[in-house]
């Protein structure tokens, strides 16, 4: 999985996933030659490689045991983490098509990895508890509709999506979409605690944490719920329910398309052609959960926008790991953390290979980004719930 080697690094993750489908065990060598894969050797196994164009190489038996005999060194800071079964992901998302595609879907589908589609109802029936992994598609769970009301408010999709929202909201019994959408998250939230791993990128970020920091509070404008918000709501916000913010600010104007402080997108002041964030370097034998997260064939990606581009350093809780962040712009990227028995992974922006994706633009074709190391972090958060659980060092 290192730079020069490999020809599809996404593809990769996928004949990782079907190996373990296979019920077969996988090395993950952190750290080694770019986070590569050790899988057991067969004729099947060589076969699906060649089908899907990922690269291998097939060792003797000696040399794989002297690679993991190097990785055990407590001289390399490199780790094997055996993964042990295919997890069951599902991603939360509404049905039917939006006029913007999802970066997760996109190369979850390019890598052959299979998941379900879920939504409210659902989520709502308990039916996260048959799931090891939940990405959180471009969702607004504060029930503002994007924040989209200023540019697109008599758009046909937002006045179709508007109305299916309402029209859901009531057939599940609430009178409000931020009613039943702070049920959702709720719900999602004890999923997490429970021992769930979340993983949410762009807007499903920052307004998960606010719709959960408003729980009993409306904070939603006459044109997205019938009435008023509550005069000085933000007073009544609540840092304690959230999982990775403190401190944010709500944006109150409708006609502002942002939710609050948290996001960076039109704080930062950086161009397209030097905007990197740098992936943080762990040790792979004490901190194996960041390692694996960061496993990348490069520490510097190329950074991209999204309505949620980025988040404030000083507005992420102290428990919080920051594992991607633009140090000159005084951002976060890429953060993790653990809430209860589970985990959860925020990542800024919406496309990784489109750095300034709009409503209604064509989709990435993956074919032309093969080895993205910016989707690569998000098919990493895929796999870590393979991970067989070690003992934490003490």
């Amino acid at each position: 999985m290192d730079a020069n080697s490999q020809k599809n690094h996404l593809k990769a993750y996928g004949i990782t996933y079907w190996t373990l489908d296979n019920q077969l065990k996988v090395n993950w060598l952190l750290n080694y030659r770019g986070g590569s894969f050790l899988l057991p050797d067969s004729e099947r196994i060589r076969r699906e490689c060649q089908i899907r164009g990922v690269s291998f190489e097939v060792l003797s038996n000696a040399k794989a045991e002297a690679i993991l005999n190097e990785i055990s060194s407590p001289s390399k800071n490199m780790e094997s983490v055996v993964l042990e079964k295919a997890p069951k992901i599902a991603v939360y998302s509404p049905k039917g098509n939006l006029p913007w595609d999802d970066a997760v879907t996109m190369v979850l589908t390019y890598a052959e990895i299979p998941y379900e589609i879920i939504y409210d109802e659902e989520v709502l029936n308990d039916a996260l508890l048959l799931y090891d992994w939940l990405h959180l598609h471009h969702e607004d769970f504060t029930g503002q509709y994007g924040k989209f009301y200023a540019n697109y408010k008599t758009a046909a999709w937002y006045i179709e999506e508007k109305n299916s929202a309402e029209a859901l909201a009531k057939r599940l019994g609430y009178d409000k979409v931020s009613d039943e959408k702070l049920a959702v998250a709720n719900k999602i939230r004890d999923y997490v605690i429970g021992g769930g791993f979340m993983f949410a990128m762009c807007s499903a970020t920052d307004s998960f944490d606010i719709a959960l920091s408003a729980d009993g509070v409306d904070i939603c404008e006459p044109m997205f719920d019938g009435d008023a918000s509550d005069a000085n709501y933000q007073s009544k916000i609540d840092y304690n329910r959230t999982l990775a913010f403190k401190d944010f600010i709500l944006e109150r104007n409708p006609n502002v398309y942002e939710f609050s402080s948290i996001d960076m997108t039109t704080k930062r002041r950086i161009p397209k052609t030097t905007d990197y964030f740098t992936l943080m370097d762990f040790s792979a034998k004490w901190d194996p959960i960041p390692t694996m997260l960061c496993q990348n064939h490069t520490a510097l990606v190329k950074g991209f926008m999204g309505q949620t581009t980025s988040y404030s350093r000083d507005q992420i809780k102290a428990n919080v790991l920051v594992m991607g962040e633009n140090k000159t712009n005084g951002e976060a990227k890429y953060i993790h953390g653990i809430k209860g028995k589970g985990f959860f992974t925020f990542y800024g922006g919406h496309d990784p290979e489109d750095y300034t994706h709009k409503v209604g633009d064509p989709k990435t074709e993956l074919d032309l980004f093969p080895t993205s190391p910016g989707y690569r972090l998000i098919l990493n958060n895929v796999l870590f719930p393979a991970a067989r659980k070690k003992k934490q060092k003490t």
